[in-house]
């Protein structure tokens, strides 16, 4: 039953790894930290369950292994779902190995909610920008009109982060909804506005 596992679990990261967050995201670096990260928890929890080493000893490793892991780099929410998915698809396909119905049930079941939670077509052209703009605004309606007329799109919520009335700039949180003409990944400057993005 190991290799029929192994080979779930292969097909599993593969499907999520490549067909579904790369090909929607495209970041190479986390597409090759999800196979690693996965193949090396099926590999260690596989030889974990055949030994007399208790299993919570390895779930407390790799939980400590994925703290470290994601303080070590500045990832997006989403990308962090991919990361803890990747996690549980090995976990589950090396302790479930003698139950392949099991097995096949939750692996469908964690690439579906993967699917659709993260489809493009559900929370269509929902972004977030930490945007520093370079004029303060005292009106909000100002503000709002500014920041539609930069993102080119219907903003839905502004939260003011931070205003320097000595260098004469703001910073706001902007959620809005992106024109269907702009490209997925614009660009990080401007004229006069720099922007940290991110989907919702």
């Amino acid at each position: 039953m190991f290799w029929f596992a192994l080979a779930v679990d292969l097909a599993a990261i593969i499907l999520l790894s490549y067909c579904l967050y790369f090909r929607r995201h495209g970041r190479r670096d986390l597409l090759l930290a999800y196979l690693a990260l996965n193949t090396g928890i099926f590999a260690v929890v596989s030889v974990l369950t055949q030994r007399e080493v208790g299993l919570a000893v390895g779930f407390g490793l790799f939980g400590v292994l994925a703290i470290l892991r994601l303080r070590s780099d500045t990832i997006g929410q989403g990308e962090t779902g991919y990361y803890f998915t990747a996690i549980a698809l090995g976990l589950v396909n090396a302790v479930a190995a003698s139950a392949p119905w099991t097995l096949l049930g939750i692996n469908a079941l964690l690439l579906g909610v993967m699917f659709v939670a993260d489809h493009p077509r559900l929370l269509a052209r929902r972004e977030r920008r930490l945007v520093t703009l370079d004029v303060v605004h005292e009106d909000p309606v100002s503000l709002r009109q500014d920041l539609e007329a930069r993102l080119r799109g219907g903003v839905e919520h502004v939260e003011v982060a931070e205003v320097d009335y000595v260098r004469d700039l703001m910073v706001v949180d902007v959620r809005f909804r992106a024109a269907p003409t702009e490209p997925a990944f614009s660009p990080s400057r401007r004229g006069g506005v720099s922007a940290r993005t991110g989907r919702r």
